[in-house]
């Protein structure tokens, strides 16, 4: 028999918050190297201040991401009313202002990512949790939600 949604739920929550806490760090730093590489205006001063800035603030921003994850998954499911890719997508503040502070001109977006992320002028949100650069990430989101919905059916 299969274990119940209950620990399923539990578990992935778990695999899910220790992955997008090691894989953000990164992910703040590569995205704030790739928009100053884009843009290709900041002089060796300015990037080596942004890079360094990314690098310091990635461990800060996985902790945020983390707890308010964290506090997701401690949430009964049936008050639950975001979900952990909308979590993880919070991640782009601190970036954002760092490309911000580096002066880095914000981004041609299409209308729709304009309109429903008008933050993220950077083009920075991840899509998937595999947009953190861990692609083990990407189908957790998709299995936590079936399970989620499972333990729903189940009456919560």
């Amino acid at each position: 028999m299969d274990r119940p949604p209950a620990e399923q739920l539990d578990e992935l929550g778990a695999v899910m918050l220790a992955g997008v806490t090691r894989a953000i760090p990164g992910w703040v730093e590569r995205s704030v190297t790739r928009i100053l590489d884009a843009w290709g205006r900041a002089d060796a001063d300015v990037r080596s201040r942004a890079v360094a800035e990314a690098r310091a603030a990635g461990p800060e921003v996985a902790a945020r991401v983390g707890s308010e994850l964290a506090e997701l998954f401690a949430t009964p499911v049936a008050e639950q009313r975001t979900t952990p890719l909308e979590v993880v997508r919070r991640a782009v503040a601190e970036p954002t202002a760092i490309l911000r502070r580096a002066g880095v001109g914000e981004i041609a977006r299409d209308a729709f990512e304009e309109r429903n992320r008008p933050d993220d002028v950077y083009g920075l949100v991840p899509h998937t949790l595999g947009d953190l650069g861990d692609p083990e990430l990407a189908p957790l989101h998709l299995a936590w939600g079936v399970a989620k919905a499972a333990r729903l059916r189940r009456g919560a």
